[in-house]
């Protein structure tokens, strides 16, 4: 590959209700560095002009694509899916996952598929910067060192970080369309991504760099579990049984034959120390198990 070839990424942005933070959201992706971008949006239903935005943004550049309209999808997850299972990869080289509101660093898609070009991964994922309207920072880490069983257990850090190898994106492309139906039982499709990836013998490499500033507000779906609030939901997904039936749905979808494994309870408690990449993170998964919450 020549030093002057900028790799063609192809970003897919699944927005909703977005009018607050996308503009700013979009002036970062545009500015990314080394790398041509053609931009692929999907908007959920939104009342708020988000879709006649993306629509005027399509129609002054040549490099926006804005998926047909109209469809109620729900959540980040089956929009994600959407844009994955329409959007045609042929001659990207690279293909990554963009929220509405964050904000880019500029060299975010260059340092990610540098890798990816010199061979070192098939799929990366990073740190990230959240931060709050009232000017508070934290650095959110995920680069903890991946566990055998981690991908079963939780993603690698926001989809908005992740990026992935064309022949990866086609494979999970190909994926997401054989799962039909069976897709509804997911809700995050960045954990799916990195379950699948793990299972399929894709390298994942988690930079310990923060490539983003990751915006924190009332809506945001999941947030930066750093305070007692996100522990306190954390404890309900579990006690809700949420966490496991996302479990559940994605060993089935990734890995049938290790389906019974994943959801037998002594299994569970032998290898505690390959589930989860955080140490805190395992012994409460550990104990939750123990104690028959999870």
């Amino acid at each position: 590959m020549s030093h002057n070839y900028h790799p063609k990424i192809a970003v897919l942005l699944a927005a909703y209700n977005g009018m607050q933070w996308i503009n700013e959201q979009v002036e970062t992706i545009f500015n990314q560095q080394s790398v041509e971008i053609t931009l692929f949006i999907s908007v959920d239903l939104s009342t708020d002009g988000t879709y006649e935005w993306a629509k005027q943004l399509a129609a002054m550049h040549d490099n926006v694509v804005l998926l047909p309209y109209g469809e109620r999808f729900g959540g980040a997850g089956p929009n994600f899916f959407r844009l994955v299972k329409d959007v045609d990869f042929t001659g990207f080289d690279a293909a990554a996952f963009a929220d509405q509101d964050d904000i880019w660093h500029q060299e975010k898609l260059a340092k990610a598929y540098g890798g990816i070009a010199a061979g070192q991964y098939d799929a990366y994922s990073s740190n990230v910067t959240a931060f709050w309207a009232d000017g508070r920072e934290v650095l959110i880490e995920k680069s903890q060192p991946q566990k055998k069983l981690d991908h079963f257990f939780e993603g690698a850090g926001p989809g908005c970080t992740q990026v992935f190898s064309h022949v990866v994106i086609q494979d999970f492309k190909d994926f997401l369309i054989r799962a039909g139906n069976d897709l509804k039982k997911v809700s995050l499709h960045d954990w799916l991504a990195y379950a699948f990836c793990r299972e399929r013998g894709y390298r994942w490499f988690i930079d310990d760099w923060s490539s983003m500033r990751y915006r924190q507000h009332e809506n945001n779906q999941v947030g930066s579990n750093n305070d007692i609030v996100a522990y306190k939901k954390r404890f309900s997904m579990i006690k809700d049984k949420w966490l496991r039936s996302q479990v559940e749905a994605i060993a089935a979808l990734v890995a049938p034959d290790k389906f019974a494994q994943i959801n037998s309870r002594l299994y569970l408690m032998t290898r505690f120390s390959e589930l989860r990449r955080r140490q805190r993170d395992r012994l409460f998964l550990f104990i939750m198990v123990f104690l028959g919450i999870y």
